[in-house]
């Protein structure tokens, strides 16, 4: 799988700054021309503490079947964060190491899962739209809690959602995935609007209340860590 754009990768928190003001632009929530039939997960794991630029981490994409479920291949990397951990610029920490692990797939997924933020983000550009602007592939933002904004809580039952805004912006939705299971949110990255996305990752989620996308990728990257550990 190959990147759609680069960009200079920067060394100082103003430069990352500059970084997602000159790519923010470019996000666009869209519906997807089809459903997908492939998706894949995106996790990292670090090695022992983390903070620092030069911490080590482990990154692994899953590719599925968007209709069984099942693996259809792996990729891991091991690197640097490259990037100290600054508040809403932690893509710069992740992104070095999970596009290298991308880039070792021999398919091209249709839709890919990141284990973060999306438009849910101070500067409404996560980790999941720097990806799928430089992948060209659309991507949604999937995390275990609203990173900001205002929600209610949403029904007991599987599939209920309240949608969540910030600053008079949507930004995210947060979904049930089980039946009485605490939601997951949801936000657009690029390239898919947010009816998609949370389509996607309830279709993902038939079990658990992560999808599968997210377990298998975590367990990948934890294998990996423990390899170079």
């Amino acid at each position: 799988m190959r990147l759609q754009r680069e960009h200079p990768w920067p060394a100082t928190e103003a430069e990352a700054l500059a970084v997602q003001a000159e790519l923010r632009p470019l996000v666009r929530a869209v519906p997807l021309p089809a459903p997908p039939r492939l998706i894949a997960g995106l996790d990292v794991a670090y090695v022992g503490a983390h903070g620092a630029a030069d911490d080590r981490v482990a990154a692994a994409v899953v590719v599925l079947d968007a209709a069984t479920l099942e693996p259809v291949e792996r990729a891991t990397a091991v690197g640097t964060a490259g990037f100290p951990y600054v508040p809403g610029l932690f893509a710069f920490r992740e992104l070095p190491v999970l596009v290298r692990a991308l880039e070792r797939l021999t398919t091209t997924p249709d839709v890919l899962l990141c284990d973060g933020q999306g438009l849910a983000h101070p500067r409404r550009f996560g980790l999941a739209c720097h990806l799928g602007v430089l992948t060209g592939v659309p991507t949604l933002g999937v995390a275990k809690t609203p990173l900001l904004g205002q929600w209610t809580e949403p029904g007991e039952s599987r599939g209920a959602t309240s949608d969540v805004h910030d600053s008079g912006d949507l930004v995210a939705r947060v979904l049930r995935t089980q039946s009485g299971v605490k939601p997951v949110t949801v936000s657009v990255g690029h390239l898919i609007d947010l009816d998609d996305a949370t389509r996607v990752v309830l279709d993902a989620a038939p079990r658990y209340r992560l999808p599968e996308t997210t377990r298998l990728a975590d367990r990948l990257c934890r294998e990996a860590v423990a390899a170079v550990g």
